[in-house]
């Protein structure tokens, strides 16, 4: 029997591994992706177009001696292909197993979401073939950026001296610029609000349904409220608030930008190092299951193990019931991000990691055990007040029981209380008084309302937020303005020109239904040849009468004058940024330094 190879995507994640195997068990790391489409073909687009959208995949050049060492070491070995568990990771061991020649039916692919040992022992004895679906899916995605990425950022350089254009990227982009002209279309207007002061509490005048009050009518409504107020109604019932499900890409993408000020970027990166492996007491170890996932599941195992943890930590009546929310989309049978064992509490490894991975890692900690809790329970009070005809309302919540709070609460709660009552007691307004308010425009995204956003509307998948985010900043598409996205006037520019002649295709609706056709493919149910053939010839022709159409600008005059050849110097823009240089290139090559 031959000894065993497992290759990895990241040489940590080998590390860790090969501390659980043995020493006859070779782990080696590809280190991410070996092979990608090739520049060559029509418009250097890496297809054979004539010939069913074949692609044309070559070695990655900075990959050509990693892939000649796990060539040579796979001789006389049986191959593992341990890359990760998604579609990407699906399509990464795919190229690994034609590069290495494996027989494509072989159960020579093992799939963990938790580097541990007892996970990874479990895979190893459950292999599995490459699955063909998920490589097609990828691969469809792959191409169809390919095409959008290609053709458009080349036409939009040539046009406007936009940098890149993107199939989910500039949705993104059109979500912020369409967002920020409404903000501009914006008119304020002002309104009024009634507030009645008692002695121990507030009461807010009940305004009927989608009206605003002018100042006349406040003025109005004020001095016909007279002492003495009357008690009309009183309603007192429970209110429970149930936990949040664990966390998802997403939603810890949120979280980490709302409450540990971490990017989307800085966050997966922060959660990358988790999951591949920490050393903890001299063990390397997986400290939470794989962080690109869009599953509420938790494995029963771990169900089992946090229950008995939440009922010996807080007490019987603290457990939860249990359900999953999951997406229509959510992707095959992933677990949340969790935990890999309940008994690593945030604070007896703290020693062990850095500043952030704590602060990552207590969130998901808290956050997973939090989601099996019970609910916390809360008696909320409404009075109803009334003065001559007009109608009062205070509103009062008194915490019953913290539940789920106790573990993990976005916010403390504060009981507001009101006071004792009874029908028909008159009470004395200490004041009543009418207050100005103004209108305000919507507010401009930030990184965590825009992935929520994006997450709500199908665009993109989570595993890309982050890289759609850091594209539009490094392509000065937006500028952050009081931690929010302001799109620059290159970003307006890029939008409208997208707008105006791929409509079509930078759109909401159709980047979402594609990313179902994309599921679906996955699933098996539909071709990924179709979705590329009927994309392209549909797209081509749009690229085609852009490039008659779209209004090219020219480079920016200056007041200076060429030295060399006495021809205005222009403002010219490449990728690494602006320069000046002659108006009369290619004859005259000045460039000012």
């Amino acid at each position: 029997m031959n000894k065993k190879l497992i290759i990895v995507e990241s040489p940590s994640k080998s590390k860790t591994i090969a501390s659980y195997v043995g020493n006859d068990v070779l782990v080696l790391s590809s280190k991410g992706h070996v092979r990608d489409l090739a520049t060559s073909g029509i418009d250097g687009l890496g297809l054979d177009i004539e010939n069913d959208f074949q692609p044309i995949y070559k070695i990655i050049p900075a990959k050509a001696s990693l892939v000649k060492e796990l060539i040579a070491k796979s001789k006389n070995r049986d191959v593992l292909i341990a890359t990760d568990p998604d579609r990407e990771g699906e399509a990464i061991g795919w190229h690994l197993a034609e590069l290495l020649k494996l027989d494509p039916k072989a159960n020579n692919r093992i799939v963990f979401r938790e580097i541990t040992k007892p996970a990874i022992l479990e895979a190893l004895n459950h292999p599995r073939p490459i699955d063909q679906h998920l490589v097609f899916s990828q691969e469809a995605r792959r191409v169809l950026d390919r095409v959008i990425g290609f053709k458009l950022s080349k036409l939009l350089q040539n046009k406007i001296k936009s940098k890149s254009a993107g199939r989910v990227q500039s949705v993104a982009l059109k979500l912020i610029v369409d967002l920020e002209k409404e903000i501009e279309a914006f008119i304020p207007e002002t309104y009024y609000e009634i507030e009645a002061c008692f002695h121990h509490m507030k009461a807010d005048y009940m305004i009927p349904e989608k009206k605003r009050l002018s100042k006349e009518e406040a003025d109005l409504i004020v001095s016909e409220s007279q002492n003495p107020f009357y008690v009309k109604d009183i309603q007192t019932k429970e209110s429970k608030r149930s936990p949040k499900p664990p966390f998802i890409t997403s939603t810890l993408q949120q979280d980490a930008i709302s409450n540990l000020y971490m990017s989307a970027s800085r966050t997966m990166m922060v959660a990358q190092a988790l999951y591949e492996g920490k050393e903890i007491d001299g063990e390397l170890v997986g400290l939470i299951t794989y962080m690109r996932t869009d599953s509420t599941r938790l494995a029963e195992p771990f169900i089992h193990e946090a229950q008995h943890y939440i009922e010996s930590t807080y007490g019987k009546n603290y457990l939860g019931r249990y359900h999953v929310s999951n997406k229509d989309n959510a992707q095959d049978a992933h677990e949340s991000v969790r935990p890999t064992s309940i008994n690593r509490t945030p604070e007896s490894i703290e020693q062990y990691l850095s500043r952030d991975e704590f602060r990552l890692y207590k969130r998901i900690y808290q956050r997973t055990i939090a989601s099996l809790m019970a609910p916390a329970v809360f008696d909320m009070t409404k009075i109803k007040l009334e003065s001559n005809g007009h109608l009062y309302q205070a509103e009062g919540s008194v915490e019953k029981f913290d539940g789920h709070t106790k573990a993990y609460s976005e916010e403390k709660n504060k009981d507001k209380h009101l006071p004792h009552l009874t029908i028909d007691q008159e009470l004395n307004a200490k004041e009543v008084l009418s207050i100005e308010k103004v209108t305000k425009p919507k507010t401009r995204f930030s990184e965590a309302t825009l992935i929520k956003e994006m997450e709500t509307l199908g665009i993109g998948r989570p595993s890309t937020y982050a890289q759609i985010i850091s594209t539009l900043k490094n392509r000065d598409y937006v500028e952050i303005v009081e931690k929010r996205f302001k799109p620059t006037d290159q970003g307006k520019l890029t939008s409208e020109q997208l707008d105006l002649f791929f409509s079509k295709i930078i759109d909401i609706e159709y980047t979402s239904k594609m990313e179902k056709v994309l599921d679906d493919i996955a699933d098996g149910t539909q071709s990924g040849l179709h979705l590329v053939s009927n994309f392209y010839h549909s797209f081509v022709p749009m690229v085609e009468k852009a490039q008659k159409e779209m209004t090219k600008i020219g480079p920016k005059m200056t007041d200076e004058i060429c030295p060399q050849c006495g021809k205005p110097l222009v403002i010219r823009t490449s990728k690494y940024g602006e320069f000046t240089a002659c108006s009369g290139f290619p004859k005259c090559k000045y460039v000012k330094k």
